[in-house]
């Protein structure tokens, strides 16, 4: 299995504070249960992947700011840091790929789809091994996953986050560096309520419901 570092982006799964977008449907705790075991399976597959250090990227931070959630003991975590999405994701490849970087690929995913799998992330490591740059998209037209075998910041400059031109905003990124890529089949967030659907069909939707 090629090596790489993995890095996850993700919000303490606190009521009203993650998955707001699915509070009409859920209620602020349901959402926030739906955001803790997102993250807990993302977290859990990352590790099992089995590619190298695994480096949760927590808003907000430190983590003495989260609820008491079982994480796995390999985790290493580091602040998110300010600005928008694509700030935060420079900042965060800059610190990886500097001076005393060691040519080891790194693949940047959030919590948002449950897809997302331990075989996937091998996958998505292996193409790596031909490629300067990966790209899993998200059926909203963002991306699940995207890997870097090198970087500049352009690739996360002047992209219209939360929107639907995420994905070919970034494809123009590449091949205007010059860039070789691949992009691997469309998968599915879960943001908004008709994104339901596609949780694993051994969760069940009960479990994230609102009640009192």
């Amino acid at each position: 299995m090629h090596k790489a570092r993995l890095v996850i982006f993700a919000k303490a799964p606190i009521p009203g504070y993650a998955k707001t977008r699915l509070i009409p449907a859920l209620g602020e705790q349901g959402s926030a249960r739906l955001a803790k075991r997102l993250l807990e399976h993302a977290t859990a597959h990352a590790v099992e992947a089995d590619l190298g250090p695994v480096t949760l990227y927590a808003a907000p931070y430190p983590m003495s700011q989260w609820p008491d959630i079982c994480l796995p003991q390999a985790l290493e975590f580091a602040p998110q840091g300010q600005g928008d999405l694509g700030d935060r994701l420079s900042a965060a490849c800059e610190s990886i790929f500097d001076d005393h970087w060691d040519g080891v690929p790194v693949i940047i995913t959030g919590t948002d789809c449950p897809g997302l799998t331990s075989e996937l992330l091998g996958q998505i490591s292996n193409v790596l091994k031909d490629n300067d740059a990966v790209l899993v998209p998200a059926s909203d037209g963002g991306y699940v996953a995207i890997g870097l075998s090198r970087f500049n910041p352009q690739v996360f400059s002047g992209i219209d986050w939360s929107t639907e031109h995420v994905c070919r905003q970034t494809v123009e990124r590449f091949e205007s560096l010059g860039w070789q890529y691949t992009l691997l089949p469309q998968m599915h967030d879960i943001d908004e309520q008709q994104d339901l659907q596609w949780l694993p069909q051994s969760w069940s939707l009960k479990d994230f419901e609102q009640f009192n």
